[in-house]
């Protein structure tokens, strides 16, 4: 498959062969390993660049990416995400109070499945409001396979820039924070560096709003395309975990993940990816193939079992995967219970995001009924 800038990856496109490949230990997530990148052959603003190089969990292999995990684990433990419950629930009713002022068609992703994600990860890391948003815009650019190399490069330094900003002031002013935490771990020589500090503040805003903010957006629109399976959960005869899951197989809100290292040539039924290749994880395709989901392009929220790799699998598996759900499923259940007579405005269908990695729709024009 060619990237932007005519770089040449594989793609990995079905499910079975995703699973083996995430957790096999002939596959790095070191950009050294990888041949073009340790030549120089990548162009000058390369737009996903900050997804192979960005110093963190993400980039690490090893005892490198089993330290920068510990630290970070300790604010995603079963016990922390149950705690964040009550106040992740008020933040949704406090949107949805906001939402029922608005008359006519409205954005359903920007008044509603935006901010709730960005509020609940910037509490955590202890972001200031003006900061959370213009964080998302930067980070939104960052995401954009389309950004023209300027706009990539001005992301980067932009986001960059913020973050060392936030890192700094809450060393003068400590909080109760994930970004103090960090900061503290790091001063009493658990040994994450500057740039891996910031890295990893970099990946958890990332990660932390813009997976979920699609996830959100994508189960809206899926349940108000097929009424029918909307009907059986506000029945009460499917749980919204089942939507849930069913959106991340069905429209993963990861839509390709950089990058991945053949460490080794490894054989993958007839053909042979050589050693140094790079390896794109192709989450949306995987969540369609035939071969693992019977009929797999319908949305069916009484498919059983939902065992999908949008969350990932192996060691990189997703830190946050447990309160992506949690929020997915308060929004969802908040949403339709405060509006069961929901429905899409009518007009075009609306337009994808323009990105490789990013699965999602630009905006979703919707109406209270």
């Amino acid at each position: 498959m060619e990237l932007p800038g005519g770089v040449v990856v594989w793609a990995i496109t079905h499910h079975d062969t995703l699973q083996r490949l995430l957790a096999d230990p002939r596959v790095g997530k070191n950009a050294q390993l990888w041949t073009t990148f340790r030549e120089g052959r990548l162009p000058e603003g390369w737009p996903l660049l900050n997804f192979v190089t960005v110093p963190g969990m993400v980039t690490a292999d090893g005892a490198d990416h089993r330290r920068l995990r510990g630290l970070v684990s300790q604010a995603f433990t079963p016990r922390r995400i149950a705690e964040l419950a009550p106040a992740i629930e008020a933040r949704s009713e406090r949107l949805l109070d906001e939402v029922a002022k608005l008359s006519g068609d409205f954005d359903l992703r920007e008044h509603f499945a935006y901010p709730l994600p960005m509020q609940v990860i910037g509490e955590l890391l202890g972001l200031e409001r003006a900061q959370q948003d213009e964080l998302h815009e930067l980070s939104d650019t960052l995401v954009s396979s389309s950004a023209t190399p300027q706009a990539a490069i001005a992301a980067q330094q932009g986001l960059f820039g913020l973050l060392g900003a936030v890192v700094a002031a809450k060393r003068e002013r400590p909080g109760d924070d994930l970004t103090t935490d960090l900061i503290a771990a790091r001063e009493e020589g658990d040994r994450l560096t500057e740039q891996e500090l910031v890295g990893t503040l970099l990946l958890m805003l990332v990660a932390g709003h813009e997976t979920t903010l699609n996830l959100i957006t994508n189960a809206v629109r899926a349940l108000l395309a097929h009424p029918d399976q909307l009907r059986l959960v506000l029945a009460g005869e499917v749980p919204w975990s089942a939507v849930v899951e069913e959106t991340l197989r069905h429209d993963s809100p990861v839509g390709q993940f950089p990058l991945r290292y053949a460490i080794e040539d490894i054989p993958v039924g007839d053909v042979v990816i050589p050693r140094g290749d790079a390896l794109l994880a192709s989450y949306a395709a995987v969540g369609r193939d035939e071969a693992h989901y019977p009929d797999a392009d319908r949305f069916d929220v009484t498919r059983q079992p939902v065992k999908h790799l949008s969350l990932g699998h192996g060691p990189h598996f997703c830190l946050g995967a447990g309160l992506a759900r949690l929020e997915a499923e308060t929004a969802l259940r908040g949403l339709f219970g405060r509006f069961p007579t929901l429905a899409l405005a009518d007009g075009p269908a609306p337009e994808p995001i323009a990105s490789f990695v990013s699965n999602s729709v630009r905006t979703l024009p919707v109406r209270i009924g």
